[in-house]
């Protein structure tokens, strides 16, 4: 689900502000510069203009290189699903949310513990995500322990293709994994055109902070660029450790991240597809462990979404990544704040915005199918209030007053019913007497029994036999067939 935005954005920084932390940091990395840790990404920087610091290990770049790369940036592009059709946009007002891409632990709700995940967890988070609206787009959830590190990523992004229709937001840790996940994208799409005209996925790439670049992110840029693959800049200093501990602080050089990556991906494809995730990660400065639902993480990354919008680019920030172990009240009231607050400055997409627990380190199922309800609630207010003669309502005040007194049976109410206002599909809004005859149940009940219904009968294929056969073989994957169809069991 795509929303288009109805309200002007709320601002966390003033103007003079945004202005400020820009200015600070295209000075950055002009005087301090960024290393890059890849001799083809270096040299094209070299060849743009930019000069060496001092000790030759930095990049240093002037202003108006960085000008010039924002002003050939696209403010937008469009997002398709498996079958080529267009789901919407991402830019320019437009706000989308995806889910979490790369948790190490699972809590098993069946069980009540947390384990590590396997690719059968890859699996139900990609069968669920598939069937909540809320989510605009797919990701890939867990990284499973049961798959060879070497072949994990084309593993997971197979999972995503065959099990969800869904644009996938993904990524790759290895130098050497891009071509076969391009190979198996232009698979599924039918040839390198089409996935070129009609992407199937968004790669995650990330610099290592503070301001540099390794040899694999850049790798996988400078891929993505080549074959018109769109990529997403994830910067993610941690306040006091990586970044400096003040929030200003982090906002300058997380920004300073984000646009050198630009100028990488500019230099390759101008005016190439790419969404700016400038992530200000913030601390617990009493242990020094990652926080992701604090008040201080939600204004930050809101304000990181706010600059990217700003001046015209593309915009992604993590928000709803709870330190909650469990979908509890502490888990709800961390992830609307941060997801609100991300999503009224303006924020074209919301990333790790549902499912998330632990910091980032765990995934749940009843939290993936609860936050959908509060994501959609969430994206009924960046709609805003639609105000014209129609919408005030005089004449129908006017008919209900002179004629039954009520508004129950007026035509506006049954017509617009379904449009003006968003229906949630766990929340419990029955009376409480009638509640108490229903056995009284929470949220996380009726989360599980969610869970369970659509796992137990959402068992898609997505990908063409043949082609699955030849890509199956081409890349080895081995899937138990009780993942398949409900005759496993499982559910």
């Amino acid at each position: 689900m795509t929303a288009t935005r109805g309200i002007e954005p709320f601002n966390i920084l003033s103007d003079e502000q945004v202005g400020q932390i820009f200015a600070e940091a295209v000075q950055t990395l002009e005087t301090i510069g960024v290393r890059v840790e890849n001799k083809a990404a270096a040299g094209r920087l070299a060849t743009a203009g930019t000069a060496l610091s001092d000790d030759g290990k930095r990049a240093l770049i002037p202003p108006d290189l960085v000008k010039k790369c924002i002003e050939s940036a696209p403010g937008s592009f469009l997002l398709y699903s498996r079958g080529g059709d267009e789901v919407g946009s991402i830019g320019r007002g437009a706000t989308i949310f995806d889910p979490g891409s790369a948790a190490i632990s699972v809590y098993d709700f069946k069980e009540r513990r947390i384990r590590k995940p396997l690719t059968s967890d890859v699996i139900d988070f990609v069968r669920l995500t598939d069937r909540l609206d809320a989510y605009g787009a797919q990701s890939t959830g867990v990284v499973p322990g049961d798959v060879a590190e070497q072949i994990a990523d084309r593993y997971r992004l197979y999972l995503a293709l065959l099990f969800g229709t869904k644009p996938i937001i993904t990524g790759t840790f290895a130098k050497d994994a891009f071509p076969a996940m391009h190979e198996m994208l232009v698979a599924v799409r039918g040839d390198a055109k089409s996935l070129a005209d009609k992407p199937l996925a968004i790669f995650d790439c990330c610099p290592t902070s503070p301001l540099t670049w390794d040899d694999v992110p850049c790798e996988t840029l400078m891929q993505c660029a080549e074959h018109c693959i769109p990529a997403e800049i994830v910067s993610m200093p941690l306040a006091g450790a990586t970044g400096p501990v003040t929030l200003a602080g982090s906002l300058v050089q997380v920004t300073a991240e984000a646009l050198a990556c630009l100028l990488m991906i500019n230099l390759v494809v101008p005016k190439y597809p790419v969404i700016m995730g400038p992530w200000p990660f913030v601390s617990d400065l009493r242990t020094g462990a990652f926080t992701g639902g604090g008040g201080e993480e939600a204004i930050v990354s809101a304000a990181a979404g706010q600059i990217m919008n700003w001046y015209g680019l593309t915009s992604s920030v993590g928000a709803g990544m709870s330190d909650a172990k469990l979908p509890d009240n502490q888990a709800g009231y961390e992830k609307a704040i941060a997801v609100v607050l991300a999503a009224q400055a303006g924020t074209n997409n919301v990333s790790e915005s549902a499912g998330m627990v632990g910091s980032l380190m765990g995934l749940s199922y009843e939290s993936l199918v609860i936050d959908n309800d509060m994501l959609g609630a969430v994206l009924r207010t960046v709609r805003g209030i639609e105000v014209n003669d129609e919408t005030l309502s005089v004449d129908v005040i006017r008919q209900a007053v002179a004629g039954e007194g009520h508004f129950l049976r007026q035509e506006q109410t049954l017509a617009l019913m379904r449009t003006e206002y968003e229906y949630p599909s766990l929340a419990d809004r029955r009376p409480p007497n009638d509640w108490v005859d229903g056995g009284s149940p929470d949220i996380r009940h009726q989360a599980g029994e969610r869970v369970k219904e659509i796992l137990s009968t959402h068992y898609p294929e997505y990908i063409h036999p043949d082609i699955d056969k030849k890509i199956r073989e081409k890349f080895k994957i081995e899937l138990p067939r009780d993942y398949m169809s409900a005759a496993g069991g499982r559910w």
